[in-house]
């Protein structure tokens, strides 16, 4: 089912090569740390789904904003990734879990759950590469935002 979401919102996507891109490096990161940290099989399901459609509001808030900013895509996504999801006959406890997270995942105030915790981490790697941040930025991203050991290894990896 995995592949079947990264086919839809690549269809979502066709033509923005940046926002496939991102999607799917933080999909990777996502899965990656979700082993390492040993989730059981249904909380890295969750996650795996979510990684690829975390920024599914994007397009919305663009075309009824004109903005991308992330209150907005928590505001839109989680309409259109529910309706994504019943489409492809997912569970409705699994559509609930991921359309929370992606209505809430520029909140980093109480964090609860840690499909919710990584996704925010992933995204955080990915953003901070594609952003060319500071190390002040990396530096606050650490302390404030990073939880997990994986992802804190990657980010000490990479920066």
């Amino acid at each position: 089912m995995i592949e079947i979401v990264s086919k839809k919102m690549s269809e979502y996507y066709n033509g923005q090569r940046k926002r496939i891109n991102h999607f799917m490096k933080v999909f990777a990161y996502s899965q990656m740390i979700g082993k390492l940290e040993n989730l059981d099989e249904r909380t890295q399901y969750i996650l795996e789904i979510t990684a690829l459609m975390h920024d599914i509001g994007i397009k919305k808030s663009e075309e009824k904003y004109g903005s991308s900013a992330g209150h907005y895509q928590e505001i839109e996504g989680p309409q259109i990734a529910k309706e994504m999801l019943e489409e492809l006959n997912i569970d409705q406890d699994i559509i609930e879990r991921v359309c929370y997270i992606i209505g809430h995942h520029h909140t980093y105030d109480h964090i609860q759950g840690m499909d919710y915790q990584i996704l925010v981490e992933a995204d955080f790697l990915v953003n901070l590469d594609e952003g060319h941040c500071d190390q002040e930025a990396i530096n606050h991203a650490k302390k404030n935002i990073f939880k997990t050991k994986a992802g804190i290894q990657f980010l000490e990896y990479m920066y």
